[in-house]
């Protein structure tokens, strides 16, 4: 049964539904040959013909899984009884055969049919799959051991065998099946009724690897890594681990190891938890937690779902992976488990999400989370800076999502700014160091704090000293106008309505001329505007003099109550309908460009030359802004004729 070849392609072969070959079965024993999804394809070439430095993982990823088959059958059970029958003492088993060089996994849980062997093992159902291969590949990162951190679940295992084989039948059904690959783009699947329920895997060591059918060394991993696993783990009918559920005992006898490998199950992330919260509610409604921040994205993060990954259980049975209701869609971060012992244990997805008890749970889970949140940031900045830049996206969405906790969060938000040179900042540290008469908070919206920092917007903030923060990420344009204040100070884009600088003290120039080039500006600049303004006609909403611009000739902003300027281009990448809105072009009176067409307002010959240079100010603001020009042959023949005009004076 075992030595059959499955890499070699049967004659007629057809597309099967799934898009895998696969060759019809005429007997019910006969062998159906299918192709890896071409995910799968390129991470086993990855695992066979790459070196890793943490090949133990596989067994830990393993255990996983036959204790999750197990976790599903114990709910399935609750209200079929009869898929239990015969065996309901769940455990994960594991069998050597030094001499055949082979690793047994079995459980009795769950297992699969014809069709969950097709899916499950043929296939990566998880967003991320192309970043994560990227990564393991080396085009993000170049860490090899990357993969061996992963474990990416069933597949692991092909890092330590040549040929693995998979006998299993799913709980309640007669057929049994046995499912066989090599890792070479393809594997076979054939009926086989002698498999009992739940999954036997049996992994056929490379010789290089036969350490993993040494009884000592089974020993070690199961010791190290599985632990934790809340059913038993037997070898020659000895119980290797200690079998109670991480979650259930006090946290003075966790120790940080045992954390870090129950956060690996969870999860299925490599490093560290960044923060750990357990937690046990005692009283009218009782449940325990224990949830981890990771110390990196996960790959999923921004994926539209917007799914957690925290685990339900009732009373130690496992319920669902994703419970809507249990954690918001700002805190989808998290991973780890909680445990009621106050819900039903028949209750059903559609009834959990309107479940008062569950509503409670979440509110508790989520107010601990966040406190311990706000405990970090005060005892350890440099630590939460690096969770905010891993997470202040995601966190910034409850802002707007959650109103109840909305203030907290706030608080929580760290933002980088034009004084705060490339240091976090909270917005209670902007506020203690707002300017005297100072009473709004100012913002400048852009993709990236690097673009922003060039923004002509900032020169009148930046002569006066007075702090600009930096909303670089799109979920700002959201939470801003829901969050209206903080600390009783508005929130003030510096692109939106006059600046109204004018209250503050300017620094002096270091020498006249400017004051000079400001003072003969200022009998003809009223002129210039009113023809920029003319000239301009319907394209802009209002010309008006700058006190925002220091050095920039000119630089446009939106009009008071209008969309932001960022805003309105974040809506039309995203082909959302946007009622676009004629801005308005301000002119910076003490510059020499505009002091100079000031002076050439009402001279004979020079309508032609002030025309040119109005169009010529709008498209430069708009190249300021990032915006294209609606008109570039214009563009270029006037600038063309303005320089040869400059070259031929």
């Amino acid at each position: 049964m075992g030595d059959a070849p499955v890499d070699e392609k049967p004659a007629g072969d057809e597309k099967s539904a799934g898009g895998s070959t696969a060759e019809s079965a005429t007997e019910s024993n006969k062998a159906e040959t299918h192709e890896f999804q071409a995910e799968v394809s390129k991470l086993l070439d990855l695992m066979i013909n790459s070196l890793y430095k943490e090949k133990d993982i596989f067994l830990r990823e393993l255990i996983a899984n036959a204790s999750d088959a197990c976790d599903k059958l114990r709910y399935a059970a609750i209200t079929e009884p009869d898929l239990m029958a015969g065996d309901s003492d769940l455990k994960v088993s594991l069998a050597l055969d030094k001499e055949a060089r082979t690793l047994t996994i079995a459980d009795n849980g769950i297992g699969m049919n014809h069709d969950d062997l097709v899916q499950n093992l043929g296939t990566i159902a998880r967003s991320g799959t192309e970043a994560f291969l990227k990564q393991i590949k080396g085009e993000e990162g170049d860490d090899p051991s990357l993969i061996g951190q992963f474990g990416v679940g069933f597949y692991s295992s092909f890092m330590v065998a040549t040929r693995v084989e998979v006998f299993t039948r799913r709980a309640g059904e007669d057929t049994g099946w046995r499912w066989e690959s090599k890792g070479r783009g393809k594997f076979s699947i054939t009926q086989d009724d002698s498999a009992t329920r739940g999954a036997r895997i049996v992994l056929h060591l490379r010789k290089s690897e036969a350490e993993f059918a040494e009884e000592a060394r089974i020993r070690h991993i199961v010791g190290t890594y599985s632990d934790h696993i809340a059913l038993p783990i037997e070898l020659a009918g000895e119980t290797l681990n200690e079998g109670s559920a991480l979650w259930t005992r006090s946290a003075s006898d966790i120790s940080e190891e045992q954390h870090k490998e129950f956060y690996h199950h969870v999860s299925h992330l490599p490093g560290e938890p960044w923060l750990t919260v357990h937690m046990r509610a005692e009283g009218r409604i009782e449940y325990t937690g224990l949830v981890y921040v990771p110390d990196m994205r996960p790959f999923d993060l921004f994926d539209p779902a917007r799914k957690h990954s925290v685990r339900l259980y009732v009373k130690r049975v496992f319920i669902s992976d994703d419970c809507e209701g249990l954690m918001p869609g700002y805190l989808r971060f998290m991973r780890g488990i909680v445990d009621s012992n106050d819900l039903p244990l028949n209750i059903s997805r559609e009834t959990l999400q309107h479940n008062p008890i569950l509503a409670k749970i979440s509110s508790g889970l989520v107010k601990r989370i966040l406190s311990e949140l706000e405990k970090k940031a005060k005892n350890d900045s440099e630590g939460y800076d690096l969770f905010w830049r891993n997470f202040g996206a995601v966190l910034k969405e409850g802002i707007y999502e959650a109103s109840d906790q909305g203030e907290k969060l706030m608080k929580l938000a760290r933002f980088h700014s034009l004084n705060s040179e490339d240091k976090w900042i909270s917005l209670a540290d902007y506020v203690a160091n707002m300017a005297e008469g100072q009473e709004a908070i100012y913002y400048l919206s852009g993709d990236a704090q690097s673009g922003l920092e060039k923004s002509p917007q900032l020169e009148g903030f930046k002569s006066r000293g007075i702090d600009v923060l930096f909303m670089t990420d799109p979920v700002d344009q959201f939470w801003l106008p829901t969050a209206a204040d903080f600390d009783d100070k508005p929130f003030r884009s510096i692109t939106q309505g006059s600046a109204d600088l004018d209250k503050f003290e300017a620094a002096k120039a270091d020498d006249d001329s400017a004051a000079e080039a400001e003072k003969a500006s200022d009998s003809d600049m009223d002129k210039l505007i009113a023809m920029v303004k003319l000239t301009l006609g319907e394209e802009v909403k209002d010309v008006r003099v700058s006190s925002r611009l220091t050095e920039s000739p000119v630089c446009l902003v939106a009009d008071e109550g209008d969309v932001d300027m960022h805003f309105e281009r974040l809506l039309r990448q995203h082909q959302q309908p946007v009622m676009g809105h004629k801005r308005v072009l301000e002119i910076n009176p003490g510059h020499s460009l505009t002091t100079a067409l000031a002076t050439l307002v009402g001279k004979e010959g020079a309508s032609e030359a002030l025309e040119d240079a109005s169009h010529l100010l709008l498209d430069q603001a708009r190249i300021l802004e990032g915006e294209s020009l609606p008109d570039p042959a214009s563009f270029s023949r006037r600038l063309a004729s303005l320089l040869t005009k400059t070259l031929t004076a």
